[in-house]
């Protein structure tokens, strides 16, 4: 009997509970206690950043071994010594692969990208980008062996946008500049990898990083780091030894960092830095008293992507081309009395003349040399040659059943090494009257092969998206 009057009032009990626990769900209000978020509450202006994550440039080393180094072998910089990508050493090159096939030395696996090598007297150089430690590495390799002998880099994160790395390092007798994907410009003393200083450009000049990073290399004119920066300023130069600025020019424009690298170049005696920008083409004075100031611009040629570099196509003449159907100019630069001035002389699209989607053509002799774009009509993808005087009139191409894709090319012993998308490199003999292919072999299995080669001592350096290739091309 009184085992079932508690048994009664337990049942009672839960019963009213799960009653109570009923009527609280239906009338509470979850967000009765809420307020409207609203621009002002958090008393931040409306033009507040929030602080972007710090990259502290530099911090992450390993030594491997040291080197001596080994004189005589130098490709220094974007496009070589002379900047207009043709090596000018006496060394006979092959005009064939042998029957056992390419001569290479050594490979190496690189970070996905399209960050290309320079040379200095024995060493090679290439900012790579570390997908494990998710970080911009610096790394310096033996010439003659591909062993590794230091790196040095700084964590950074980037997420794939057709590859990661883009940039080709800048190296003198004393220093290695790098400028990385997100625009973190490093300087390393040259034999042993130690820290100079290092620069957010985007940070300090609040530059526009553009859309797939940056492909500018940077330029390094004796002691002095050049870097077209967008944002605040447009151009400006730094002292190698300390980081700190030695001139910075105006942007009042507004111009925005492109793909395209800064150039040198003299005209009429003065020594300039030409430079693509997203907003037009300008010279900036590189000597004398008015270093840093802008001696010529034009916004009448301003397509939307730019990443080849302009080419100084003889007396007064700059060639200027840019994909995605914007087509090509060429620029005429005349001066008098310390003024200068510019006039474009014709401005077409890629259907129309010599054009490119991504590669710089090599101006030889008079003539301007490149691979045409897919939106060329019927010369796409055509190794094409063209008077620099008139690039709307082709003189030479290599024809409907020889096709190329976006890859790089270089003169060498007056021979073109060109390669294709996949790894397919072809030798030929290319002139105003002929286009002769002496040989064409694959030399990796890869895709993409997009960075630029390096020739320099008998050796050949090229890449893929995810593998570095040094080759042997001394003839025997």
């Amino acid at each position: 009997m009184i085992k079932n009057g508690w048994a009664g009032i337990i049942v009672a009990v839960f019963v009213l509970i799960a009653v109570g626990a009923l009527v609280w769900w239906l009338f509470y209000d979850p967000a009765g206690r809420l307020t409207l978020s609203v621009p002002g509450m958090d008393k931040r202006t409306s033009d507040e950043k929030i602080p972007a994550l710090q990259v502290s440039i530099g911090s992450e080393f390993t030594l491997f071994r040291e080197m001596q180094d080994v004189p005589g072998t130098r490709w220094p910089r974007f496009r070589g010594e002379d900047y207009d990508n043709i090596s000018k050493e006496d060394t006979r090159l092959i005009e064939n692969w042998e029957a056992g096939g390419p001569r290479i030395l050594w490979k190496k696996d690189l970070g996905e990208g399209h960050a290309a090598p320079a040379v200095y007297d024995g060493k090679v150089y290439v900012l790579d980008y570390d997908e494990k430690e998710r970080a911009d590495m610096l790394r310096c390799f033996s010439l003659a062996s591909g062993e590794e002998l230091w790196r040095r880099g700084y964590k950074v994160h980037l997420k794939r946008n057709h590859g990661l790395s883009r940039t080709v390092p800048a190296v003198s007798e004393k220093f290695v500049l790098t400028l990385g994907p997100k625009g973190h410009a490093m300087c390393v003393n040259r034999t042993n990898g130690d820290f100079l200083w290092g620069l957010d450009v985007a940070g300090v000049y609040t530059s526009e990083i553009p859309f797939w990073y940056t492909g500018q290399c940077p330029l390094m004119d004796g002691d002095t780091a050049i870097i077209a920066t967008g944002g605040k300023s447009l151009m400006v130069a730094l002292d190698c030894n300390t980081g700190r600025a030695i001139w910075e020019t105006p942007n009042p424009g507004g111009w925005k960092m492109s793909h395209s690298s800064v150039m040198p170049m003299t005209f009429m005696g003065k020594k300039m830095y030409v430079y693509f920008a997203i907003g037009g083409i300008c010279g900036i004075s590189a000597s004398g008293a008015d270093r840093g100031t802008v001696l010529w611009k034009t916004s009448e040629f301003s397509p939307a992507v730019v990443a080849p570099s302009p080419v100084m196509a003889g007396e007064g003449m700059i060639f200027v081309t840019a994909g995605y159907g914007a087509g090509s100019a060429l620029l005429q630069v005349t001066g008098k009395d310390g003024q200068f001035s510019v006039a474009v002389r014709q401005i077409y699209k890629p259907n129309e003349g010599l054009a490119s989607e991504q590669q710089t053509p090599v101006f030889y002799d008079g003539y301007l040399y490149g691979i045409l774009p897919k939106d060329a009509g019927a010369l796409r993808n055509q190794f094409a040659c063209y008077r620099a005087n008139d690039c709307k009139t082709v003189v030479l191409s290599s024809g409907r059943t020889e096709r190329f894709g976006m890859g790089p090319y270089i003169l060498a012993d007056g021979k073109f090494y060109i390669l294709n998308d996949d790894g397919e490199m072809t030798i030929a003999r290319v002139s105003p009257t002929k286009f002769r292919i002496l040989d064409r072999k694959r030399i990796i299995d890869g895709q993409d092969s997009w960075g630029p080669m390096a020739i320099t001592g008998g050796y050949l350096l090229m890449r893929d998206s995810r593998q570095m290739v040094c080759m042997d091309i001394k003839a025997l």
